[in-house]
């Protein structure tokens, strides 16, 4: 297959754009519970971002940024971050993810409440992202096979 001609451009908008990119996705993580996004839409962009950086620096680079042993570790402390605030609200009494249940603040349940939202959004962007980047580099080839072709 042939190569597309890097462009020393392109490469350097994208050096310069990812780290805005990761740091706008953690805004739309962080600002969910109270605006729209949210930890599905923050998880989207901070994946996109990491999947733009692979295929303008190749797969190869992208998997030196996110291992697939990061990957699978990020997918389930995401995942272990959400089932747990889920089970501590069912423990303290209340339904899975009833935040107010969770007697942490007794005489201020809307500032736990606040709180294991933007905890549990969190989770739910770190499981997205991580399952994002794992999808992309799962579908992609790696250079080194392309190479041998």
């Amino acid at each position: 297959m042939s190569r597309i001609q890097e462009s020393v451009i392109v490469r350097t908008v994208v050096r310069i754009m990812v780290p805005f990119i990761l740091l706008f996705a953690l805004y739309v993580i962080m600002h969910g519970a109270g605006g729209p996004g949210g930890g599905f839409q923050g998880g989207v962009i901070f994946g996109a971002g990491i999947i733009l950086y692979a295929m303008i620096y190749g797969i190869d680079a992208g998997k030196k940024k996110i291992s697939d042993a990061l990957d699978r570790i990020l997918a389930s402390t995401g995942l272990t971050i959400y089932a747990g605030t889920g089970l501590l609200c069912i423990i303290s009494g209340g339904m899975l993810l009833q935040y107010g249940a969770v007697p942490l603040l007794p005489d201020n349940p809307a500032e736990v409440s606040k709180y294991l939202i933007d905890f549990v959004e969190i989770g739910i962007g770190i499981t997205v992202s991580a399952v994002m980047i794992s999808l992309f580099f799962d579908v992609s080839s790696p250079e080194s096979e392309e190479a041998e072709e």
